[in-house]
C-alpha cells in the first residue's frame, strides 16, 4: 500500500494531464486503450481511497505513516478529526488539505468534493500560511462598517456643523454630501452605511425638527468652551447639565413589552389625562449625580429655582458651571442678574457659595446637551408602559429612578452592572460627535 501511494504522488498529476489530452485525441485513445484502462482503475482506486478517507476508514495511524514526513502530528490530528462529526464546511477543508497532502491534483480534489477550483487553492494556501487552526476558524472577526465608532463619531460631528463650515455651499446636509466629506476626512463609507448611522442615532433628514445641524454662528467658540472647561476642570469645581423633561401627561402609555403569543397590547386613543408634569433636573457630570425638582411651568423662576438648590447643595465647591440650551428662560436678564446676585463678593462670604459661570451650548443643539441622555434612560425605564393612578405615583418612581441612579453612581463611579439606566441613549459625557436628545421625548 505504501509503495502505491509513493507512486500516486509522483505520477498521478501527470497521469491526469494525459487523460485530459487523450480524451481530445480519439486515434490516441483506440491505440492507447490498454494503458488508458489501467490509469482509470488506479484512478477509480484512488477515488475509492478519497471516499474511505471520508468516511471514517481510514485510521489516524495510517496517515501518520504515510504524511508525517510533510506535517507534524498535531496538525494532523486537528485535519482528522475535523473529517469526523465535524460541520460539513469543515470537513470539506480538512479533507481538501488531506487529498492535497497524498499528491492528488487539485481538478480531482475539486470534483470529488464538488467545490470551485479557486476555493481548493484557498483552502491550500491559507494552511500553509496559518496553519490548520486559522483554517478551520470560520468566525468572521471584520466589524460592521455602521458600528465602527470612529465612523459613527466622524457623522454625528459632522452633522452637528452646518455645511458652510467645511466650504460647502449648501444649507443642509444631504446623503452625498455627507459621504464626500467624510472620503475628505479620510473616512470610507457608503451612503447606505451614512444612512443607516444617522437612523440609528433616532434622525431622519425629512422632518425639519430633528434636524441635527446647529446654525449657531458662534458654534465652534461655544463648543471649545465647553470642552476647555472639561478638560481641565479641578476637584473643586462641578460642571452641571440642566434641562427641563416634558410637560408629559400622566396617563396610560404603549412600548414594547413581553406578552404571550396571540396577545397584542393596546392604548386607548382618548384618555383623560391624569394631570401632567414637568421635571427640571440637573445633572453632575463628573460624579454623575442628578438633582432635580417638579415645575408647573417652564420659566427663569425655575432655573432660578434650580441656580439656588445648586449651589446651596454644592456649597463646598469653588466654582460651579451651568450649561443648558438656548432656550428664551435660559437666557433671560432675570436670571443672569440673580447669577449676578449670588457672584458677588459679599453675598458669597455671607452665604459661603461657590462662584457661579456660564457654559451655554449653542443655538439649536439640544443633541448636545447630556441630561437629555439621562432623561431618555428614565423614560424608556418608568414611562413607556406605564399607567400610573396618579400624577403623586408618577412623582414617587421618578423621585426612586433618581435616588437609586444617584446611589449607583455613588458606590460604582464608572459606568457597570446591568442596571435599569443602562437605557441611557449614550454614556452620559459630554461628547461632540454623540447625540444625547431622544426625538420620542420634547
Amino acid at each position: 500500500m505504501n509503495e502505491k501511494f509513493r507512486f500516486m504522488q509522483l505520477y498521478i498529476k501527470q497521469l491526469e494531464k494525459e487523460i485530459a489530452i487523450l480524451r481530445h485525441n480519439e486515434h490516441e485513445i483506440r491505440n492507447r486503450q490498454a494503458e488508458i484502462k489501467e490509469m482509470r482503475d488506479f484512478l477509480d482506486e484512488v477515488k475509492l481511497f478519497m471516499l474511505r478517507l471520508m468516511q471514517g476508514y481510514v485510521k489516524f495511524e495510517m496517515l501518520v505513516e504515510h504524511l508525517g514526513q510533510k506535517v507534524n502530528e498535531e496538525e494532523l490530528r486537528k485535519l482528522y478529526d475535523a473529517t469526523r462529526g465535524q460541520p460539513q464546511h469543515l470537513s470539506r477543508r480538512a479533507l481538501t488539505i488531506l487529498y492535497h497532502l497524498y499528491g492528488i491534483g487539485n481538478k480531482t480534489i475539486m470534483e470529488f468534493l464538488y467545490i470551485s477550483r479557486n476555493t481548493v487553492k484557498r483552502y491550500i494556501h491559507k494552511f500553509n500560511d496559518f496553519g490548520a487552526d486559522k483554517l478551520l476558524d470560520t468566525s468572521k472577526t471584520v466589524p460592521k462598517v455602521a458600528d465602527a465608532p470612529d465612523i459613527k463619531e466622524a457623522i454625528l460631528s459632522t452633522l452637528h456643523s452646518p455645511p458652510k463650515e467645511f466650504n460647502y455651499n449648501r444649507t443642509a446636509w444631504t446623503l452625498k454630501l455627507l459621504k464626500q466629506e467624510l472620503e475628505n476626512q479620510g473616512y470610507h463609507v457608503g451612503k447606505n452605511n451614512v444612512s443607516l448611522i444617522v437612523r440609528k442615532a433616532g434622525y431622519r433628514f425629512w422632518k425639519a425638527k430633528e434636524v441635527l445641524t446647529s446654525n449657531d454662528p458662534k458654534y465652534k467658540e461655544k463648543i471649545e468652551a465647553i470642552t476647555r472647561i472639561l478638560s481641565n476642570l479641578k476637584p473643586s469645581e462641578r460642571f452641571f447639565s440642566i434641562d427641563e423633561f416634558g410637560p408629559f401627561a400622566v396617563r396610560q402609555r404603549g412600548g414594547r413589552r413581553l406578552v404571550p403569543r396571540g396577545v397584542y397590547p393596546t392604548v386607548p386613543q382618548f384618555q383623560k389625562s391624569k394631570g401632567s408634569l414637568i421635571v427640571t433636573a440637573a445633572l453632575e457630570l463628573s460624579t454623575n449625580q442628578v438633582t432635580h425638582f417638579y415645575s408647573t411651568h417652564k420659566n427663569s423662576d425655575e432655573i432660578i429655582k434650580m441656580l439656588y438648590m445648586l449651589i446651596s447643595k454644592y456649597s463646598y465647591c469653588s466654582t460651579i458651571y451651568l450649561s443648558w440650551d438656548h432656550s428664551s428662560w435660559h437666557t433671560s436678564k432675570v436670571l443672569f442678574s440673580k447669577i449676578n446676585d449670588v457672584n458677588e463678593n459679599a453675598y458669597r462670604n455671607q452665604s459661603n457659595t461657590p462662584v457661579v459661570k456660564l457654559a451655554p451650548l449653542p443655538s439649536r443643539s439640544q443633541f448636545l446637551n447630556v441630561i437629555e441622555s439621562v432623561f431618555s434612560g428614565m423614560a424608556a425605564a418608568i414611562i413607556q408602559n406605564s399607567d400610573y393612578e396618579s400624577v403623586s405615583d408618577a412623582k414617587k418612581a421618578i423621585d426612586r429612578y433618581f435616588r437609586e441612579r444617584n446611589e449607583h453612581y455613588q458606590k460604582y463611579p464608572k459606568r457597570a452592572g446591568n442596571k435599569i439606566w443602562g437605557n441611557e441613549l449614550v454614556v452620559p459625557v459630554f461628547k461632540i460627535g454623540q447625540n444625547c436628545k431622544n426625538c420620542k421625548w420634547r
